[in-house]
C-alpha cells in the first residue's frame, strides 16, 4: 500500500473542545492526522480514540504516559511520522490558532524550499484578540531570539511548520532537549545551520476559541535562558552547511 504523502502531528493536552472540530477541519483538507496526547486529564485522548473508529483510515493517535511538553510531544510525533515513510511533516496546535485552511500553502511552499514557515510578522501575516502585552512577548522574543541567534526569520517561535522528511531526517533529534516554546527556535536554529532552504508563509494567529493556554511564567523563563544555550551547545555549534 502506498503511504500517503503528508501528515500533521498535533499534540493534545487538555483540548477535548477543540479536538474533534479540529480533525473535522482537516478532514476537509484530506491530510493524514498523527494525535500525540499527554494524558489529558480531561479526556482528549479517549475522545481520540473515539474518533479513529470512525476516521481510522486517516487518524492516528499515540497515548504517552504523562505531561512532558511541547518539544517531546513533538519529537515523539516527528520519529513515529517518519518510521511511517511520510514525505512531508507538519506541525500544528489543535486550538485553531492555525487555520487549517493555510495547509494547501504551506505544502505548496516546500515545492522549492526544504522547510516551509508559518510566520505572523510578514506581509500577509498578523494575529487577532491579541492584547498589547502578548504582542509585545512574541514580537520581543523572536527579536531576542534572532539577535543571539544571528536569524533572519521573522517568526522563530511559532509551531505552523512543514518540514521535507529529509530535513528531520538529517538532524540529531535526540538531543534536542527543549520542551517548551523554545523548542521551535532550537529545532529552526538546526535547520538553519545545516543549509536547509526555509520559506516564510503568512498567516494569521487567532487566539484560541475554547480551552485554556499552555503559557507559563516557566515556559517564558526556559526560552529566555535556553536561547543562550542553543547558542553554545556543541550539538548546534558544530553543525555545518549541506553541501
Amino acid at each position: 500500500m502506498q503511504v500517503p504523502k503528508a501528515v500533521i502531528c498535533l499534540p493534545t493536552y487538555n483540548e477535548r473542545e477543540n479536538l474533534e472540530p479540529m480533525l473535522r477541519a482537516l478532514g476537509e483538507k484530506g491530510v493524514r492526522v498523527l494525535v500525540i496526547d499527554d494524558n489529558s486529564p480531561d479526556g482528549t485522548g479517549q475522545i481520540a480514540d473515539e474518533l479513529v473508529r470512525s476516521q481510522a483510515a486517516r487518524v492516528r493517535v499515540m497515548h504517552r504516559t504523562r505531561k512532558q511538553g511541547l518539544g517531546p510531544a513533538y519529537l515523539a510525533g516527528f520519529a513515529e511520522a517518519l518510521a511511517l515513510g511520510y514525505g512531508r511533516i507538519l506541525q500544528m496546535d489543535a486550538d485553531f490558532s492555525h487555520d487549517p485552511k493555510r495547509l494547501p500553502a504551506l505544502l505548496a511552499a516546500v515545492a522549492d524550499a526544504d522547510v516551509a514557515v508559518g510566520s505572523r510578522y510578514v506581509e500577509g501575516g498578523g494575529t487577532v484578540n491579541w492584547g498589547l502585552g502578548r504582542r509585545l512577548l512574541s514580537r520581543g522574543g523572536s527579536l531576542y531570539g534572532r539577535t543571539i541567534l544571528g536569524l533572519s526569520l521573522s517568526d522563530l517561535t511559532g509551531a505552523f511548520r512543514c518540514y521535507r522528511r529529509e530535513v528531520l531526517e538529517s538532524l540529531d533529534l535526540e538531543s534536542i532537549t527543549s520542551t517548551g516554546y523554545a523548542f521551535q527556535i532550537e529545532l529552526i536554529y538546526r535547520v538553519v545551520r545545516r543549509g536547509f532552504r526555509l520559506r516564510e508563509v503568512p498567516f494569521t494567529f487567532v487566539d484560541r476559541r475554547a480551552g485554556k493556554s499552555k503559557m507559563s511564567g516557566a515556559i517564558i523563563a526556559e526560552a529566555v535562558w535556553k536561547v543562550w544555550q542553543i547558542r553554545l551547545s556543541p550539538a548546534t555549534r558544530g553543525s555545518l552547511p549541506r553541501r
